[in-house]
């Protein structure tokens, strides 16, 4: 009786389980049906009914990944991983080697000897070009430059001490240009790059001009991309950050800007070996921004700030560009030049040595425009010589308030 009912019982489930009796799957769905099958198929044997899949093709809610993706993907975190150990393994190379190089250099030196002199350390790395070559790059700046010479003493010292086996650290290099536009920064930024490229400072000194739009997203997950890539394009160089404070926006604390500035901190505390970052701007707006982010001011070592240029500056500025486009002022030009750069001097928009270069090309339209009615003429002969190609007269520059844009003025 109770193998008879035991019976029974699984002939009623299995009945209650018949395809007859299950609502059909909804479309779109994965399903599973009975279907009369062999044992291969049957749960209870021969003839009973069997579990079979019915597909995914369109079910959204199943996800499937191909194997070479996921063998890619694996791939890529061992070579990460890889490069890292390597990265780390050679770190810990180099302090050795370093290491037992001053070992041997403060064994095998004997007492007497020196390091040599200053002045030969300046000619041989080609510091002493450099300067030179600031000196006659930039007009005036005399203490910007007076600054340069103090960094460039500091490492020439350095090199020095590092001949003799003394114990030596990398100073903080990270600087900080405060002035107006068109004072030479980025001129100054170039020379130091190449100074500490040429003192083994940094390895390739070339300078990278990043701005807030190079390195602050419009959306979530988008600012690190991009402040990561100026830095590794900047790594060996220098990353200079014009007009750095507009990257910290004090009314809105959820501004894509601090994400940036965090970045620039890390990278500036365990990358300085290899990276030298120089933030310029305004003083008032730059003295506010270290204000917002004391972290930031503690990480700059030097602080560097450009005057403004006096007149007689900026008429050489004026002389010196016109020498390089091979231009000369005629009689009576230099005095208009001063007038008008001291006019516009005390209108908006000055930019020291840009609006010099300004004034030096609505000039030479002038120039070009006065020879070329002269020579059009009826009672010219058209023949045009090489000094009025190369002269501007002084009714060649513009009245100060056509040296503004349309949209200045």
């Amino acid at each position: 009786r109770m193998a008879l009912s035991i019976c029974a019982a699984f002939a009623t489930g299995a009945a209650a389980l018949s395809p007859a009796a299950l609502p059909a799957p909804a479309a779109g769905r994965a399903a599973v049906c009975m279907q009369g099958g062999g044992a291969a198929a049957g749960i209870g044997g021969s003839g009973g009914p069997g579990l079979q899949w019915g597909g995914v093709e369109n079910d959204p809610n199943f996800k499937t990944a191909k194997l070479s993706d996921k063998l890619k993907e694996a791939d890529i975190e061992r070579r990460l991983e890889s490069e890292a150990i390597a990265a780390r393994e050679e770190a810990v190379q180099r302090a050795r080697e370093e290491r037992a190089r001053k070992v041997a250099l403060l064994t095998q030196i004997p007492d007497d000897v020196k390091a040599g002199t200053v002045d030969d350390f300046m000619y041989k790395e080609g510091v002493k070009d450099i300067l030179e070559k600031l000196d006659y790059d930039l007009i005036g700046l005399k203490p910007v430059k007076q600054r340069v010479r103090e960094i460039a003493s500091l490492l020439v010292v350095d090199k020095m001490r590092l001949k003799l086996g003394l114990e030596t650290s990398v100073p903080s290099l990270h600087m900080g240009f405060t002035g107006a536009p068109g004072t030479g920064k980025t001129t100054v930024a170039l020379r130091m790059g190449q100074i500490l490229q040429r003192m083994g400072y940094c390895r390739t000194g070339h300078v990278v001009v990043a701005t807030r739009d190079d390195l602050v997203g419009q959306y979530v997950g988008h600012t690190a991309p991009k402040t990561k890539e100026m830095v590794k394009k900047a790594m060996g160089g220098i990353l200079l950050v014009d007009e750095a404070y507009y990257l910290y926006n004090a009314a809105n604390d959820r501004d894509y800007g601090q994400e940036s500035i965090e970045i620039l901190l890390n990278v500036m505390e365990n990358n300085k070996e290899d990276i030298i970052v120089v933030l310029a701007g305004y003083k008032d707006k730059m003295d506010a921004f270290y204000g917002f982010i004391p972290g930031m001011a503690s990480r700059i070592g030097n602080h560097i700030e450009f005057p403004d240029y006096e007149d007689d500056e900026l008429v050489e500025i004026g002389k010196v560009m016109c020498r390089e486009l091979e231009y000369k002022l005629g009689p009576g030009a230099e005095p208009a030049l001063k007038d008008y750069l001291s006019k516009r001097k005390r209108m908006p928009f000055f930019a020291n040595a840009r609006t010099v270069r300004n004034a030096i090309d609505l000039a030479r339209m002038g120039s070009a425009i006065r020879v070329f009615e002269e020579k059009m003429s009826p009672s010219s002969n058209g023949m045009v010589s090489e000094d009025e190609l190369m002269t501007i007269m002084p009714d060649d520059f513009p009245a100060p308030e056509d040296g503004l844009t349309g949209i200045e003025s």
